[in-house]
């Protein structure tokens, strides 16, 4: 239902997009967001975007460096990832919800539905 793209090896400072496809015939109904995996370490929540798009929600982390967008028209969700940094580096995943809001999303139990993750690699 959700296919994640975009991933790749970068050097810190650069950018890179993500995009997530998804075939929910009612994509526009659900909010999106995006988690990562690092090595060793729990799947962690990245940043959300309302059904609507009127409202996001990101991680401290990747705050002001990462822009999460929507594309109702071509069923497909965005991580713009600028001044990318080593600590980056994760399997990145898409996640769609019908019932929840930007901010709810980042509880990752109960999820209607995951995407396969997009490897991003940043060397220092």
């Amino acid at each position: 239902q959700l296919q994640a793209s975009g991933g790749g090896l970068v050097q810190a400072g650069d950018s890179l997009r993500l995009s997530c496809a998804a075939s929910l015939r009612t994509f526009n109904r659900y909010s999106l967001a995006w988690f990562r995996q690092a090595p060793g370490k729990e799947r962690g929540f990245v940043a959300a975007i309302s059904w609507s798009a009127g409202s996001t929600y990101y991680a401290d982390s990747v705050k002001g460096r990462f822009t999460i967008s929507r594309d109702n028209a071509k069923n497909t969700v965005y991580l713009q990832m600028n001044s990318l940094k080593p600590e980056d580096t994760a399997v990145y995943y898409c996640a769609a919800d019908r019932a929840r809001t930007a901010q709810t999303m980042i509880q990752q139990k109960g999820m209607d539905y995951w995407g396969k993750g997009t490897q991003v690699t940043v060397s220092s």
